[in-house]
């Protein structure tokens, strides 16, 4: 049987380790921001990845919590929010949910969120966490939900599907980790029309960061024999 000092002593542990990822990952590469600090201190990350995975939950490192998908890691969350200069009035579409921690802080925040997914499993992990989530497929968006003042992956991306484009309200920004030539790099912008039609974020990345793929973004491959 557990005893109070037992939940005690387990919830000041939780309170340590979040508060040692503060120190050790987010402030040394610059997080300031005191919204994403609060909130990142507040919000217990292993409540939102599966059982298996809680005691890496503050790890640094990018945690797959289903196939082929992946939880960013708390330095790459942290700096997309700061440098995105989230304020409680905004309007946030996050594709993917993935459990539900980047939605959580997000509110924390005080944003109004719009979380999509499309993975069962995510799906049930993310209401296990008592997180709202709307299921729906990744490179869709959610129309009935736009505009959005700020538009979030949870992993990284090669490019900005059109109809997900459309949803950005005229002023908004995108913030996501960008591949390109296998480079992660994290970015914050407006969407721009690139040369041959591509969309992309405008203005320069921040980081370069190893952030696994989300599937669906990628660009469209050229026809091979």
């Amino acid at each position: 049987m557990t005893s109070l000092a037992d939940n005690h002593t387990a919830e000041m542990t939780s309170a340590q380790r979040r508060q040692t990822m503060i120190n050790s990952q987010l402030r040394t590469v610059g997080v300031i921001d005191p919204a994403v600090l609060t909130a990142m201190a507040e919000i217990a990350r292993e409540d939102y990845v599966p059982p298996a995975l809680r005691g890496l939950a503050y790890a640094d490192a990018a945690l797959e919590i289903a196939p082929q998908r992946w939880l960013l890691e708390p330095m790459v969350v942290a700096l997309l929010l700061q440098n995105a200069r989230v304020v409680p009035a905004d309007k946030v579409l996050l594709i993917g949910a993935a459990g539900g921690y980047t939605a959580a802080v997000l509110r924390h925040m005080g944003a109004s969120v719009v979380a999509i997914e499309a993975d069962p499993g995510l799906l049930a992990l993310t209401r296990a966490a008592g997180a709202e989530v709307i299921e729906a497929p990744l490179a869709e968006g959610h129309a009935a939900g736009a505009p959005y003042d700020l538009i979030l992956f949870e992993g990284a991306i090669e490019t900005v599907p059109a109809v997900i484009a459309a949803q950005l309200q005229p002023h908004g920004r995108v913030a996501a980790v960008v591949r390109d030539g296998g480079i992660g790099r994290a970015s914050v912008g407006p969407l721009v029309t690139a040369p041959g039609g591509a969309v992309r974020i405008g203005g320069l990345p921040f980081l370069e960061v190893a952030a696994k793929p989300l599937p669906g973004f990628e660009w469209p491959r050229a026809f091979a024999f």
